[in-house]
This record gives C-alpha cells, structure tokens and sequence, in this order.
C-alpha cells in the first residue's frame, strides 16, 4: 500500500469524483482508476460503487478511508520531524489549548519563551477540551493542553499544574446578600450558565451539581469563558470558572466568590497532551520551559 495511491483515494472520496480528482492531483484519470484497482486487488474489497452520476464509499471503503487519512498525517509529521532534525531550532509550533487555559494562562509564558527562542514561531489555536484532544490525536496540533480528562490509549497525558475553581454569581444578584459562608440548599433551585458540551469546565461544574444533590431551575448554555462571565455580571444566574477568568472582576467588587460551608476550595488539575510515538525537536524545547515555569 503505497503513499500515492493512499492519496489518491483520500482525494477521491473528499472530491466525490474521479475527473476532479485527477485535476486536483495533476494526474491523468487512468491513473486514479489504475491507484484504486490497485488498492482494492491488494485489499480483496471494493472500496467504491461507481455510476454515471454518483460515487459511493463502501463500508470497507469507509474504513480505509479513515485510516488513510490517518497514515497520509503520520506520513507529513514524520517529514517534518526528519526536517527539523537536520535543520537549525526554527520552524512552527502548533500550540492547542482550551479556554481557560489558552485564554488567560499560556498567555503570560509565551513571552519568555518567545525571548530565549525568537527564531520559533508558535501557532495557537483554543478550542474545549474535546476538540483539543482530538487535534492532538489527528496530528493538526503538535501539543495541547487541556483542563478536562481523555482516556485515549495513543496519547500521553501528564498534569502540569493545579487550577482552583470559584463559584461565582453578580454582586447584585440575591445569593450575593447571603451571609457566607453558605450552605448547599442555599444553592437549591437556581439559573446556572454553563459552558458547551465537551468544555472541561462545564464537566466540573455538573460534576459538583450532581454532587452536592442540587435541583437546577435553569440552565444557559454559551461556548466561551468571555461569555459565560458577561452573563453572571448582568445577574442571570450562578456559574463555577477558574479563578484565572474572574480575577479582575472579583478584585473590582463586580463579581463575588461564594463560599461553602464545610467546603475549602476545588481543586482540578490541568494537563498537557503528546501523541505517543511522534518526536519533535520543537516541542521538546517548548516542553523543557513549561517544566521550568512556577505555576
């Protein structure tokens, strides 16, 4: 199974043609059919269903196709990590990280970084937990760091540092006038705003709704930090984010941190994310100095 023909099957199915195919390849259309054949003898499968006006994808066909663009990745990163290998410490780090993370704390390393390094350029894309992951795992993103959890058996997971999370509503809203610390029925029947499915804040946040046994009046739903904090200062209801997103805020009197009685703080730990098997000389420096940091 060679590179080519991998591509070449990958080009069809995303172009749903073989002419378009072939112009997008700058191959002749004898050859795309011949790469097919090809696979398709060496696999013992059909892998498309042809006609004059459509192009199907096989079940089996549908795999490779998965697979494929998998191997097509794997083949690029290890280009690039033979590239860097023999070249000097410069190039392009891509960088993902979620919200909070991205937003409000690998901001303040960067510049460091950027001071010993000047000769390496850093792409930074932020997106939740999910998403981050699966960047990792598809080899778009050279490294990621994330503030939830993932179970992937191909990628290596390590803590770097605690985070404290704050329960939080607006200096104006009536939980705000309780006398702390409070108690958890006080937190009964309320409007919570959440963070979107797959956000490792919003999995804190339900995890400690279920814990505490709490009956939810509302829930608002808004994919951003930004969003979620702009919604509890004008009074819609109660949220938990990570102290590093409201600080301003709380210092300026404009949001207030609820204390629980028989509860100190909560706790979670944020980790960063490598695909196994993939080498990079790039990230082993950006790495380095995130060990160094005092977080």
């Amino acid at each position: 199974m060679n590179y080519d023909a991998l591509r070449t099957f990958v080009t069809i199915v995303e172009e749903k043609n073989f002419t378009r195919a072939a112009e997008k390849l700058l191959i002749s259309q004898p050859s795309v059919s011949l790469q097919v054949k090809q696979l398709e003898n060496e696999l013992q499968t059909r892998l498309l269903e042809r006609s004059p006006k459509h192009l199907q994808v096989t079940p089996t066909g549908e795999i490779l196709y998965q697979r494929a663009k998998q191997i097509l990745k794997l083949y690029e990163q290890a280009k690039k990590e033979i590239e860097e290998y023999q070249q000097t410490l410069s190039g392009l780090i891509r960088i993902g990280a979620s919200y909070t993370i991205g937003e409000y704390i690998l901001p303040t390393r960067l510049p460091s970084f950027y001071q010993k390094h000047p000769e390496i350029e850093a792409e930074i894309t932020i997106g939740n937990t999910e998403q981050i992951v699966q960047g990792v795992r598809t080899f778009h993103l050279d490294l990621g760091f994330i503030e939830g959890h993932t179970n992937y058996q191909d990628l290596q997971i390590q803590p770097f540092m605690n985070d404290e999370m704050v329960l939080i509503v607006s200096a104006n809203h009536p939980i705000a006038q309780l006398e702390q610390p409070l108690k958890i029925d006080d937190l009964q029947n309320q409007t919570w705003i959440s963070r979107e499915s797959g956000s490792g804040t919003r999995d804190y946040m339900v995890h400690m709704i279920r814990t505490w046994g709490l009956k939810v009046k509302n829930k608002w739903v808004i994919s951003s930090n930004h969003g979620v904090k702009e919604m509890v200062l004008q009074g819609l209801g109660i949220s938990m984010l990570s102290h590093w997103v409201v600080r301003k805020e709380v210092e300026q009197g404009d949001l207030v941190v609820l204390k629980i009685s028989g509860l100190d703080t909560f706790k979670r730990r944020l980790s960063y994310l490598l695909p196994l098997h993939s080498e990079s000389k790039l990230r082993d420096v950006f790495m380095k100095q995130i060990h160094g940091y005092t977080w």
